[in-house]
């Protein structure tokens, strides 16, 4: 009976009251909500600011020459494709193995893959000055017969992100579509009309739940093979060059477990927020955290092993170049960011490996927080490094990055917070019918169990052995 101890959630819900609490999120959040908001709000001004600074006055305001034409525009690009990863590759993972503990907390997991693809498209735009000129990395027809440079890593990027942000949309709009008529039948006015637009006629048939199902499933195999695919393409923007610290055969698997580790942090952190904001302790509960926990852990051993590996590739060479970077980030001009960098994403998971840190959910949201703050970090030591120290040694230049950087960096995490607390307040932030289907096996699992032991009490007693 360790389930029982240790259950992913209360298996005494009622139908009914999972569909009141779940509605209820979307009608009245805690004030906290409301200060998050307000706090995108303001995150987005200073980023709105410094884009129209830049728009009108030049990309020279941004610290970016030669040989930094890169910067934190395209290290803060790999962090959002990299956050996009973990919601709905995880989703469609663990909906294919058929992880119960996923039900609760997939949608919004799923949500933070749309919004921050949303949000990483926007960082090739602004890297390229002229925003007006983005047309050129759309593959289009033109009676010119102009086409676009395919060999261009913005063209990649423009595939990748157009394709993974479509698939992800649907595939959270399909497994919405049946919370979605359930919010159809118990709203009015404005909700109701935009809702049955949503919800596609859906009426619970048989025929429907097969259609559904089958869909479902094939969408989560399909997304599987392309988030791997997307990330590996974004990682093929470095390791296709011969810049030294870039070309290395390690960096798409490399880039993928990052991108999960960050992603499966980012889940974490808006896990706690949702159990505070909107007061789903039952259903966001303490043992589906140490699950996630228990694999953001493994993850991050993971991506660990992979940063060894290449530190140990370049250092063991004999390419001097590519050495001098890696030096350059141990003990050069990098080397407070690089330690923190380790310190955060090696070091820190550590902590995760502790049930006592796995159940407190403060303690929890400071290291998840860190985790991310490490990813970032390791985005811009890939980028950077490698800028400053090329093969030229005449083009070797320290140059931080500017004011303007940092604003529009800060605001694109206003940007996302204020698309998932508008998403959180419009659509149901955890799935009703997967965990009704969740309670429903619990309750058929605690039965069975009460069944065994009742039939294994009877088998006990043997007929005429009374007490004398």
């Amino acid at each position: 009976m360790g389930y029982v101890k240790d259950k992913d959630i209360n298996e005494k819900l009622k139908w009914v009251q999972i569909n009141a609490d779940i509605l209820r999120t979307m009608q009245s959040p805690r004030k906290a909500y409301w200060v998050a908001v307000a706090v995108c709000l303001l995150m987005m001004l200073c980023a709105v600011v410094a884009e129209v600074y830049q728009y009108q006055t030049g990309l020279g305001v941004a610290n970016l020459n030669r040989p930094h034409m890169w910067g934190l525009y395209i290290a803060t690009f790999i962090f959002w494709i990299g956050m996009s990863h973990a919601g709905t590759l995880l989703s469609a993972i663990l909906h294919i193995i058929h992880a119960d503990w996923r039900k609760p907390i997939y949608r919004f997991a799923e949500a933070m893959t749309t919004f921050s693809l949303m949000t990483a498209g926007f960082f090739p735009l602004i890297h390229l000055g002229r925003v007006w000129n983005f047309y050129w990395v759309v593959p289009y027809v033109s009676d010119r017969g102009i086409w676009p440079n395919f060999r261009s890593p913005l063209a990649w990027d423009t595939f990748a992100i157009t394709t993974y942000l479509t698939s992800s949309a649907l595939f959270l709009f399909i497994g919405m579509i049946p919370d979605l008529a359930i919010c159809r039948d118990n709203t009015t006015g404005w909700r109701k009309t935009f809702y049955t637009m949503l919800a596609l006629g859906w009426q619970g048939t048989d025929r429907q739940w097969r259609n559904f199902r089958v869909t479902y499933m094939l969408m989560a195999c399909f997304l599987i093979p392309l988030a791997v695919s997307v990330h590996s393409i974004v990682a093929a923007d470095f390791a296709m060059s011969i810049m030294p610290g870039w070309h290395v055969t390690s960096f798409p698997p490399y880039f993928v477990a990052g991108a999960l580790y960050s992603g499966c942090a980012g889940i974490i952190t808006l896990f706690i927020m949702l159990r505070y904001f909107f007061r789903l302790e039952e259903y966001m509960t303490v043992a589906i955290m140490e699950k996630t926990c228990k694999l953001t852990f493994a993850i991050a051993m993971v991506w660990t092993y992979l940063n060894l590996v290449e530190f140990a590739t370049v250092w063991y060479s004999h390419d001097q170049v590519p050495k001098e970077v890696l030096l350059a980030k141990f003990v050069g001009p990098f080397a407070p960011y690089f330690w923190t960098m380790l310190f955060f994403g090696m070091v820190l998971p550590f902590a995760l490996a502790f049930q006592k840190v796995r159940r407190h959910m403060p303690t929890l949201m400071v290291v998840s927080i860190l985790l991310n703050v490490g990813m970032w970090l390791e985005r811009w030591m890939i980028v950077a490094p490698t800028l400053a120290h090329g093969y030229a040694p005449e083009a070797w230049n320290m140059l931080w990055p500017s004011v303007v950087q940092w604003a529009i960096v800060f605001g694109s995490f206003g940007w996302f917070g204020l698309l998932f607390l508008v998403f959180v307040k419009l659509f149901p932030c955890v799935s009703m019918y997967e965990v009704k289907e969740m309670v429903f096996h619990r309750r058929r699992e605690v039965n069975e169990v009460l069944a065994k032991r009742f039939r294994r009490r009877a088998s006990d007693v043997q007929p005429g052995m009374g007490s004398e």
